[in-house]
């Protein structure tokens, strides 16, 4: 069982950058909201209805293979920071931070899958993976429904599908994600036309840690809006189509700058590593925003850089939660900033 201090010392495996696409798409994520048919969905349930919620499904996934080594974090023995540190972690959403008193979350051993309980519905069943792999991470998400199914009685309805809280998630219940990098078509001002054309195609665009959160470091979160009147695979089919296209317009609107610009976005990249690597004061919004032109210039395939793993595990082991984590106490923000730049100089001579 992994303990907060065993987590914040290890990325996640979603961040090793193996995935495909991994210089343009950061991760993979695949949600399926579930229900128990024998209990009221949270927005109506006492709390002491959703207690029942959380035993029987650690008990089904006890015994499913995916979780064949599993932790369960009670929301109710977290402090804030606790929880702010599995937002940055992008294992909660920022509801399920602020509000559930009943709920918990369960993890398997490397973090890829996990499950929510009594956030908006009862089951959030979540798999996270490396670069752009959506046939992949639906594979594993049906995996773990069919698992816990076998413990678990889920509210479907033959006419809708699998019920849900909000009416906007009812059929499959489905949400499948992108988070990808677009720093060329930003910097070529293509972007708003781009994330337009998105949301015409029945698309949703989000910040860096999805619903409610801003757009930071060239970090756009594309997600599927419909989970009625389309199968699962119709879904993803759909979404890696659109994914496809921009980053053929990635590709082109990198092309040009490259052709155009060649000298000043190379120098910008190398600016960016040289402040990351010897600044003494580094805030959060300033290391995303310098960690954003790094990894542009590794997709370039400008040599002398570090990895896309370590510009990956930058972005998230560096957060405000995570550096009070690995401290062992509250710190303020200043202080944050000094050693989040010590931080980042230690991982980047040691990718050297």
């Amino acid at each position: 069982m992994a303990s907060f201090q065993e987590m914040v010392r290890r990325p996640g495996s979603w961040l090793d950058g193996s995935g495909p696409h991994a210089d343009k798409i950061l991760s993979t994520r695949l949600r399926l909201a579930r229900n128990l048919r024998s209990v009221p969905f949270p927005g109506r349930a006492r709390p002491e209805q959703l207690s029942q919620v959380l035993p029987s499904v650690v008990a089904a996934a006890k015994k499913s293979p995916s979780f064949s080594e599993l932790t369960v974090l009670r929301s109710s023995e977290m402090t804030k920071a606790d929880k702010q540190f599995l937002v940055e972690r992008h294992l909660i959403s920022h509801d399920f931070a602020e509000d559930s008193k009943v709920g918990a979350l369960i993890i398997g051993a490397d973090e890829s899958s996990s499950v929510m309980v009594n956030e908006e519905d009862h089951l959030r069943i979540q798999v996270l993976c490396s670069g752009l792999q959506l046939g992949g991470a639906l594979k594993s998400a049906d995996k773990i429904d069919e698992e816990l199914d076998a413990s678990l009685e889920y509210a479907f309805s033959d006419e809708l599908g699998y019920l849900t809280s909000c009416p906007t998630n009812v059929g499959t219940g489905m949400r499948a994600s992108v988070l990808i990098h677009f720093p060329s078509l930003v910097l070529t001002r293509q972007i708003s036309k781009v994330l337009q054309g998105i949301t015409q195609v029945g698309l949703a665009v989000r910040g860096f840690y999805g619903e409610g959160s801003e757009i930071m470091g060239n970090f756009f979160q594309i997600s599927n809006q419909t989970t009625l009147g389309l199968t699962e695979k119709e879904t993803i089919m759909s979404l890696e189509r659109v994914t496809n296209q921009i980053m053929e317009y990635e590709t082109k609107a990198m092309d040009v700058l490259l052709k155009d610009a060649k000298a000043q976005i190379e120098d910008k990249v190398w600016r960016a590593y040289g402040t990351l690597k010897h600044c003494k004061i580094l805030t959060s919004r300033e290391l995303i925003s310098l960690v954003s032109a790094v990894r542009f210039g590794v997709s370039l395939g400008l040599t002398g850089l570090c990895d896309i793993a370590a510009v990956n595990e930058l972005l998230i082991l560096t957060q405000p939660a995570h550096i009070q984590k690995l401290a062992g106490r509250e710190m303020a923000a200043a202080e944050r900033n000094v050693m989040r730049a010590e931080m980042v100089h230690e991982r980047l001579k040691a990718k050297q």
